[in-house]
């Protein structure tokens, strides 16, 4: 069994073990996408979209993996709905991603909205930041850390562009998932490799 298949299983696990972790499906379903798998692709995104109907960068992938099954017009509509919610939701990449490809059809690209973020005040007070986490589901109701949750570089920018809620779930809920599910050793550098790679993902931050 190559190293794809075995994450994808490992995934597969995850996914069947917890139903409700969307964090499970939306690499299971990324995995599939490497591995050429579109039809279990398109069902992964779908499910993850269903448990978190506002993140954004799904409906990219999505649509590319209609379009990998030529399925055009599935794919046109979900790109167009993914455009208007990343818009909505200050999400720039997917957003511009999913205007491309729309353009690339010979489709119409929604209307950007453009709305003004929120400013981060650091009070801890709801709806004082917008969250750039792409499956955050505080909408206008997200609220800043009160500090940087590590004493790093990453910690700031968690604190600049993640709420109190995505930022908690990830501590108390998905991270521990990960750990048990992928039987990852934290004390080993492969095992915190995996770790943050995961964390990243989550967060809908960039690893560099």
């Amino acid at each position: 069994m190559s190293d794809l298949e075995n994450r994808i299983a490992q995934f597969q696990k995850m996914a069947n073990d917890d139903p409700d972790n969307e964090l499970g499906h939306y690499r299971l379903g990324q995995l599939y996408m490497e591995n050429k798998q579109f039809e279990e692709a398109v069902a992964s995104f779908n499910r993850t979209l269903i448990l978190s109907p506002q993140f954004s960068k799904v409906f990219q992938l999505l649509g590319n993996s209609l379009l990998s099954l030529d399925k055009k017009s599935e794919a046109v509509t979900t790109l167009q709905k993914g455009f208007q919610i990343a818009d909505e939701r200050g999400d720039n990449m997917p957003r511009d991603e999913m205007a491309r490809m729309l353009k690339e059809l010979g489709e119409t690209v929604p209307e950007s909205k453009k709305p003004v973020t929120a400013v981060n005040t650091g009070t801890g007070e709801a709806g004082n930041m917008r969250c750039q986490r792409p499956g955050c589901m505080a909408g206008s109701k997200a609220r800043k850390l009160n500090s940087p949750p590590l004493k790093d570089e990453l910690g700031n920018k968690i604190f600049e562009l993640i709420c109190t809620d995505c930022w908690t779930d990830w501590v108390k809920n998905q991270s521990i998932k990960v750990i048990n599910e992928l039987r990852l050793d934290l004390s080993s550098e492969r095992g915190q490799s995996e770790y943050d790679k995961y964390m990243f993902e989550f967060l809908g931050l960039t690893q560099e």
